[in-house]
């Protein structure tokens, strides 16, 4: 049976999708309860009833925004090399938060940024989720120095710092308002760094 106070026809993705793009644009302390319900098509009831509240919703929207619009970076980490998993990281990154269709930057940034004190735990749960994508990359560079990819004196955790702050930057900058190819010759630059600082064996020229 449906939730009590759901409305006829509530399609719980397609609402939750909205209410990302509130979350996005506005923050979390800026999107009121009434500002998700509008732009969700539903009232309040229907939206503590299906969610469990405006916390409880923005981290169901921060896992949809991981799923959808972070797709990149798993197929960032699928790729062979550790030369390959950050090119293809910081490329797709700069396209990632400067697209045409959605809110200009990062979710996981903009979504937690000034939290008052009261809303401490949004910001440590934001912040977590950043600190567990750089751990998951140390990881991934770390295996590449087992496999060979990267030499024995790489820093594993040093590089996936490194190049974290690069994307993390990005997007503060295309919320900003800065290009996709301002961002682009940025995310060169900083390519060639991770080059050069880790000693990473470089693509076979085509």
């Amino acid at each position: 049976m449906p939730q009590r106070g759901r409305p006829r026809g509530f399609d719980a993705d397609e609402a939750l999708e909205r209410a990302v793009e509130v979350f996005w644009r506005q923050g979390y302390e800026g999107a009121s309860v009434n500002d998700l319900a509008e732009a969700m098509g539903i009232n309040k009831p229907s939206l503590y009833a299906a969610y469990g509240g405006k916390e409880e919703l923005f981290r169901k929207a921060v896992a949809r925004y991981a799923e959808q619009d972070m797709a990149y970076a798993r197929d960032a980490f699928a790729q062979p090399t550790a030369y390959e998993v950050v090119a293809t990281l910081l490329r797709d990154n700069a396209i990632a938060v400067t697209r045409a269709d959605r809110p200009a930057g990062c979710l996981s940034i903009q979504g937690g940024t000034a939290c008052s004190s009261e809303n401490a735990p949004v910001a440590g749960f934001l912040a977590a989720s950043r600190l567990a994508g750089e751990r998951a990359l140390a990881d991934r560079f770390a295996r590449a120095v087992a496999e060979g990819d990267l030499p024995e004196h790489a820093d594993p955790v040093a590089l996936a710092r490194y190049v974290m702050i690069v994307t993390e930057g990005q997007a503060v900058h295309a919320a900003a308002g800065v290009s996709r190819e301002d961002l682009r010759q940025a995310a060169e630059i900083a390519l060639a760094g991770f080059a050069a600082a880790s000693g990473a064996r470089l693509p076979d020229p085509a």
